[in-house]
């Protein structure tokens, strides 16, 4: 059937990327609260390659790419493609939105910091909410959007929500096995906002789509961004074994160092 203009198109979803894009953010959110414990050294001074092993984790994968693999999910009766300029943006976006989120909630390490945890929520959920919206219309496809204001709010609200607890979660939970059950709550929150942001959305078809040579498309696209974020968490998780052996071995020199100067002392 030949599609008219202003006729309304009707998505569908590929459960099979439905389901990846929720283990991807539950995935990204676990790999960022197990980097955000060690943010911060004992001396209060940011541990560099942790923040930037959380930002990537909480914001390019857990955020951005369960977004896009959403995204790829959305099937529509015409061919969609993403504008690569667009698409990148938002990328860097969310990485840079999550990591400075991450540092205001934690720059007070021995001592949870309210304020900085409160600019951080609002800073992080209007910030998910831009990289969100700013995805969308980053595709390229004979058809418009037509936005549903009430669902636009709904999807800021828990964008917000999620986001203030992500933070409150990454810098509270101490046991492995809690970490893991906040990040299946923080997984299902960001796919919540995704997915309510989504709905929100008529696509009402036009004559043609914009004329753009700078984008990327394809049905395995959802399966390529998948295979390189997980690429991407098991180099975070190879890191943060690095530094825990690293510290591990520091103390472990500071107190045979302690107990071979302490050693003259006591025997006086």
């Amino acid at each position: 059937m030949e599609l008219q203009v202003g006729q309304i198109l009707n998505p569908r979803y590929g459960m099979s990327m439905v389901a990846l894009s929720f283990v991807m953010a539950c995935a990204g959110s676990f790999v960022a609260l197990l980097c955000a414990r060690r943010m911060f050294r004992t001396t209060g001074q940011l541990d560099w390659p942790m923040a930037v092993g959380a930002a990537v984790a909480l914001g390019g994968i857990g955020i951005w790419s369960m977004h896009f693999i959403g995204m790829v999910a959305y099937s529509l009766p015409v061919r969609v493609s993403y504008d690569i300029g667009l698409t990148l943006v938002s990328l860097v976006a969310a990485v840079l939105i999550s990591g400075l989120a991450l540092y205001l909630a934690g720059r007070g390490r021995n001592r949870f910091n309210r304020q900085g945890w409160a600019a951080g929520s609002l800073l992080a959920g209007l910030g998910v909410c831009v990289m969100h919206y700013m995805g969308m219309f980053a595709m390229n496809m004979r058809a418009t959007m037509e936005f549903d204001t009430g669902r636009v709010a709904m999807s800021v609200l828990i964008a917000v929500t999620a986001a203030a607890a992500a933070l409150w979660l990454a810098f509270h939970l101490r046991k492995t096995l809690h970490q893991a059950v906040a990040a299946l709550v923080m997984g299902l929150a960001v796919c919540s906002m995704h997915y309510v942001g989504m709905s929100a959305a008529t696509m009402v078809c036009t004559a043609a789509a914009p004329a753009n040579s700078f984008t990327i498309g394809g049905s395995s696209l959802g399966l390529m961004v998948f295979g390189l974020a997980g690429a991407v968490l098991l180099g975070i998780g190879y890191l943060m074994a690095e530094r825990s052996i690293a510290h591990a071995r520091e103390g472990t020199q500071d107190s045979l160092f302690g107990r071979l100067t302490a050693g003259p002392t006591q025997r006086r």
